[in-house]
């Protein structure tokens, strides 16, 4: 949407063009290439994470008659059968394992920035916009990598929001109402965001 260009990760986008362009006219590079490991192995945990909620998920429909009559007893529970329970741990498989392709093509998708980081010629009087050209390119690249890791940590906090099915319908609405309230405010109301807008403000 067109007020999505006001929020955090497209700000941050663009300074990941600037630090791309502040790495072209840099003939070591070691700063750079510590930061692109640093972003690979962040995607790398959550991957893993995926993983290992995906276990979880599975286990639980090994303990559905157990599971079924704990959430039976809960305050907001709703009785409930044991093919609507299967079909909602599935749902919530599903969710991790969205998450965890995305993760997993962020990963390579880094590893791809990584790759044209490192094809980005040093910067002489003669080929400044072949060098640019370069930098841009692997910025661009950076940017879809972060994409595809946002979309991965979103589907977390999503898959945190449909628990609520677990109990009724009507919690799953609270909880999702809640999550798009705090992934609202992160891009457009949070500290961090006025962190990164502060210096051009002033």
């Amino acid at each position: 949407m067109p007020a999505g260009a006001r929020g955090l990760n497209i700000l941050m986008n663009r300074y990941r063009l600037q630090w791309m362009e502040q790495m072209a006219h840099r003939e070591n590079r070691i700063v750079d290439t510590t930061i692109m490991a640093s972003l690979q192995n962040g995607t790398a945990f959550f991957a893993s994470t995926a993983l290992i909620a995906i276990g979880g998920v599975l286990a639980l429909l090994q303990s559905t008659d157990v599971v079924l009559t704990l959430v039976g007893e809960l305050p907001l529970g709703e009785p409930t059968t044991r093919g609507s329970w299967e079909i909602k741990v599935i749902g919530l498989a599903v969710i991790f394992v969205y998450a965890f392709f995305k993760f997993a093509w962020s990963y390579r998708l880094f590893n791809y920035a990584a790759i044209l980081l490192g094809a980005v010629p040093i910067l002489r009087p003669d080929n400044e916009e072949k060098v640019l050209a370069a930098a841009r390119r692997a910025a661009a690249m950076n940017t879809v990598a972060g994409r595809h890791f946002n979309r991965g940590q979103r589907a977390f906090f999503f898959a945190l929001a449909y628990l609520g099915w677990f109990i009724s319908a009507y919690v799953l609405l609270g909880t999702t109402a809640a999550v798009l309230y705090v992934m609202w405010r992160r891009q457009f109301l949070s500290d961090a965001r006025e962190a990164v807008l502060r210096d051009e403000k002033t």
